[in-house]
């Protein structure tokens, strides 16, 4: 699907409804707020568009319904994030799927509470005047890609899914924060990364339009990011992680239906933020990641969602002894069905 990014309408949903290690995590302590439990959540980045939620949450008074204090602290990737659940620095996180594969793998004592963005980011993004319209045209191209991650391990059979054979694309190294240098630089036709999140910074930094192609819509499909907390939390506390859980799921479920308002809670409750336009097409294009229709409320998920994508992972050398579902998730605080 091709599609100009910061022009990006705003999704039309289906009607919600609210969803009804020795290290011991940290304490959660009352608040300020009275009966309040403090409690912390770290992000999977700096604040971009798709955290909008959790501020408008705040705004709304949605975590102090549920009892919670929330106070949201930036983060600096996922893999560093799950490392802070596991290492007990914060009682929850917000982090990609397969850093916490391989987390658990590790050995670390964490489980996901369930993926909110069920329909994965991951792509290649590229300037629209470069022509591309299907995998096929990527033939002859440069794509810059960062070796580690799971966009990377999996590129080679995304192609191969699509009838591409992997040596007819040169692929480049980057790190990170290079990719997007990359693209508005000149120095690759295209690049593997999260379009909800760096397409409209790439259109806000270069005055160009970028399209995508999505891997989900073409035949790949990895969960994205979603609520991940302390296995001991989950054992000892977990009226509080029903609690969190559920307002998170509520405040998706206000900021579905009011963007414009969640976009400007962030803009109002964090200390950075994207430009606005960015942030309202980075957090329009999060919302229809949520795939409602057939979760019916944000962050429930299926063993056979799960099953998918550590299949994928584990069959392209992005995760190692793979286990069920129930190794990475709990599903009992939001299962869909």
């Amino acid at each position: 699907m091709r599609r100009s990014l910061l022009a990006t309408s705003a999704v039309a949903l289906l009607a919600l409804s609210a969803c009804g290690g020795d290290d011991e995590p940290t304490a959660a302590g009352d608040g300020d707020g009275g009966d309040l439990t403090a409690v912390t959540l770290t992000l999977n980045w700096v604040p971009y568009g798709e955290h909008a939620p959790f501020y408008y949450g705040v705004a709304e008074g949605i975590y102090e319904e549920e009892g919670i204090d929330l106070e949201i602290r930036p983060g600096s990737g996922s893999g560093t994030t799950v490392q802070q659940v596991a290492q007990s620095q914060t009682d929850f996180g917000w982090a990609d799927t397969p850093p916490l594969l391989n987390g658990i793998t590790e050995g670390m004592p964490i489980k996901s509470l369930g993926v909110f963005l069920q329909t994965g980011p991951a792509s290649v993004e590229f300037f629209t005047d470069q022509g591309i319209s299907d995998p096929a045209d990527l033939v002859g191209k440069i794509v810059a890609g960062t070796p580690g991650d799971a966009m990377y391990a999996t590129f080679p059979a995304w192609l191969e899914l699509n009838g591409v054979d992997p040596d007819d694309v040169e692929v480049v190294n980057v790190d990170p924060a290079g990719k997007v240098a990359a693209l508005v630089e000149g120095r690759a036709d295209a690049i593997m990364g999260f379009f909800h999140d760096q397409g409209p910074t790439i259109e806000d930094l270069s005055g160009k339009d970028v399209d995508a192609l999505l891997y989900s819509e073409w035949g790949m499909n990895l969960l994205g990011t979603g609520l991940v907390a302390h296995q001991n939390t989950i054992d000892d506390d977990p009226e509080l992680v029903e609690a969190f859980v559920r307002a998170t799921a509520r405040s998706w479920e206000a900021a579905a239906e009011d963007p414009d308002a969640a976009a400007a809670a962030m803009e109002e409750g964090a200390d950075e933020t994207p430009p606005a336009e960015v942030l309202r097409a980075q957090l329009e294009q999060s919302i229809g990641l949520l795939r409602l229709d057939e979760a019916g409320t944000p962050g429930a998920n299926t063993e056979e969602q799960w099953q998918e994508t550590i299949d994928l992972l584990s069959q392209n050398g992005a995760l190692e002894e793979p286990a069920d579902p129930a190794t990475y998730w709990e599903s009992s605080f939001s299962e869909a069905g």
